[in-house]
């Protein structure tokens, strides 16, 4: 069932506290989550698949050939957002800014077909109106600690030296910075001893059509009151890393720049399996409306992005993780 923010947040705390297991989401803004007890879902309303499940299964991974095809807007389209948001970064009201765009998609996968071979660390797939497979952590809780992995930068991994390549950028070290600082502030509201553990690591994922390089960090703290989980996960809400800071003005930009609605996508989902609760940021997001899939992508901007590249990251970022 889908709740207002103001009733999602006591629900989370019950379930939290009686230890009940559940799953929740919630859209970009955080207005409405979906949150329904672990043993009242129904696979036709909701597939999930988290790294906490107990009993997490490994889902078959089909060698069966599919077709995936995409049709991105034009590059004139897409920069006519880009200046914008570029015009609102010279002008000092953000400082890195998260576009996204929407891109039609045509395949002979269904969404469940996607979900069960997909391979992500976080999957859910919501009755036949969206699935997700995604390989960013939003935050993670076990005990009093809470940790949190933003992910900022990508590279096709086939280009000669890429890691290199990507942790040496002068743009992409900018922006994770940014990330990184926004994710740590975030923490600092709700927890205490937050510090960046690990910083700018790289992980690989496969896609259907290539293998391409991310970049993470991993933040820590100690939570000060771990029983409120739902005002801490709402307090950290809308995710840094698909928004952008300052949070509050970036925010205002993003829903002037941007020609679509973004509702579930980049919103968190969450499982909580009685002990620990994880949950992922909704990027890698396909949606089906009227019969028609779009797949949702894009990327962080800041005064220093090249226009191309940032066209490119956001096609190379549509595909579906099977291989």
């Amino acid at each position: 069932m889908i709740y207002q923010r103001a009733e999602a947040i006591p629900l989370l705390n019950k379930l939290y506290a009686d230890k009940t297991p559940f799953v929740c989401f919630t859209d970009f803004l955080a207005d409405r989550a979906w949150i329904k007890p672990a043993d009242e879902i129904r696979n036709e309303e909701l597939r999930y698949q988290f790294p906490n499940q107990k009993d997490l299964k490994k889902s078959p991974h089909s060698k069966k050939g599919f077709s995936f095809s995409k049709a991105p807007i034009s590059y004139d389209d897409f920069k006519v957002a880009f200046d914008e948001v570029l015009h609102q970064l010279n002008i000092g009201n953000s400082y890195l800014t998260n576009l996204t765009f929407q891109t039609p998609v045509t395949t002979d996968l269904t969404l469940d077909e996607i979900f069960d071979q997909s391979q992500a660390l976080y999957r859910i797939r919501y009755k036949d109106d969206f699935v997700v497979f995604s390989p960013e952590t939003f935050i993670r809780i076990e005990g009093d600690k809470i940790f949190s992995y933003p992910m900022k930068g990508t590279i096709d991994a086939s280009v000669p030296n890429a890691e290199e390549i990507i942790l040496e950028d002068h743009k992409e070290m900018s922006e994770h910075i940014t990330i990184v600082d926004l994710i740590r502030n975030d923490l600092s509201q709700i927890a205490s001893k937050v510090n960046v553990t690990k910083f700018r690591f790289i992980s690989e994922l496969v896609t259907s059509d290539k293998k391409l390089l991310q970049v993470s960090s991993e933040i820590v703290g100690t939570l000060q009151n771990p029983a409120d989980l739902g005002q801490n996960l709402f307090s950290l809400l809308p995710a840094g890393s698909i928004s952008g800071a300052p949070k509050k003005q970036t925010l205002e930009i993003i829903l002037n720049a941007e020609t679509h609605e973004r509702n579930f996508f980049t919103g968190i989902c969450g499982h909580f399996n009685g002990e620990s609760f994880e949950s992922g940021v909704m990027i890698r997001f396909i949606e089906k409306k009227e019969g028609k899939f779009y797949f949702r992508s894009g990327g962080g901007i800041t005064a220093l992005s090249d226009p191309a590249k940032e066209y490119q990251e956001m096609i190379d970022k549509v595909y579906v993780q099977i291989s």
